[in-house]
């Protein structure tokens, strides 16, 4: 017993270091600028110093009408991409999945190589795309009397939202194609025997048994979502679009940190971000818990009687 503890230390120590190293010191020290400010002295001609100030960077920040707009804009942008990620990465892998698919490993490759391309380098790509003296795609829309400005206070969500789903549609995909094939074709074949429609089996048996899977990719992606900085941010630089500096929460950090120099406001908005994840990731983790225990109850046998009775008193 003592040898499997020592073995389990040994192993996970490298682990505990390294998150603690990258995730608690980092995530103590923002909770710790956040209580402080630096004001200057003398009529702004002094030195700089470091005064303690409680909670009123959080008060600034939630006060701030920018930073809350902010998360208006992300719940915008979760009901718009969530849905559609999920249902283009899901109808992808069962139609990969299916006995209709050809060359599966070349539109496996296909799909996933857009999240091979680094963010910044994705969010250029289609800025050259949605530039309207620029871009061929825009050319044939209006060729076709199609006419959307991609930079347009409408335009800028939905094309923050295609940037997005380029680059992971893919990836997400090659996760539920993983866990269809993991799936026992006894099972499928059975309900192909039974005279189960090929519909009828993608969404009454595959997609049931790889709800786990849906479960993480819906979790992640919803981490993912509050995290939205990089496509916004290129979109602000020079384009001319609707996306202004504090257009996301993140962005309203990054702009009060580094343009205004206010390092206390923007580890209290990034505090208030990180708490809005970690509330809205224990949500869906307890949602998809209670599912499963109920799904596992309604499908567990009724118990058998006993065939043993008691014999009655005379």
């Amino acid at each position: 017993m003592k040898a499997r503890t020592r073995a389990a230390t040994l192993l996970l120590t490298p682990f505990f270091v390294l998150f603690t190293a990258v995730m608690v010191v980092p995530i103590g020290y923002a909770v710790w600028l956040s209580l402080f400010t630096e004001k200057q002295s003398g009529l702004g001609f002094g030195g700089t110093e470091t005064v303690f100030t409680g909670l009123d960077n959080y008060t600034a920040a939630l006060g701030d009408r920018a930073f809350v707009e902010g998360f208006g804009v992300l719940l915008g942008y979760c009901l718009l991409y969530i849905p559609l990620l999920l249902a283009g990465a899901l109808g992808l892998a069962l139609l990969l999945d299916s006995a209709l698919a050809r060359a599966r490993r070349f539109f496996q490759l296909a799909l996933f190589l857009p999240h091979a391309v680094p963010g910044i380098i994705a969010a250029l790509i289609w800025v050259y795309l949605y530039t309207p003296q620029l871009s061929p795609v825009v050319q044939a829309m209006d060729a076709g009397g199609i006419g959307f400005d991609f930079f347009s206070p409408e335009g800028t969500l939905p094309s923050v939202v295609n940037i997005a789903l380029w680059e992971w549609l893919g990836y997400n995909m090659v996760i539920f194609y993983a866990a269809l094939q993991a799936i026992d074709r006894s099972v499928l074949e059975a309900a192909t025997v039974d005279g189960a429609s090929a519909w009828r089996i993608a969404f009454s048996i595959k997609v049931p048994l790889i709800r786990s899977s849906l479960a993480m990719v819906g979790l992640f992606t919803i981490i993912g979502s509050l995290q939205l900085f990089t496509e916004p941010l290129i979109l602000n630089k020079g384009t001319g679009s609707a996306v202004t500096s504090t257009w996301t929460p993140n962005m309203y950090a990054y702009t009060a940190a580094f343009d205004r120099n206010d390092y206390g406001l923007a580890a209290a908005a990034s505090v208030l971000l990180a708490l809005t994840a970690a509330l809205l990731s224990f949500a869906v983790t307890r949602l998809t818990g209670r599912r499963k225990a109920g799904t596992a109850s309604a499908a567990a046998p009724a118990p058998k009687p006993s065939r043993a009775r008691k014999e009655q008193p005379a």
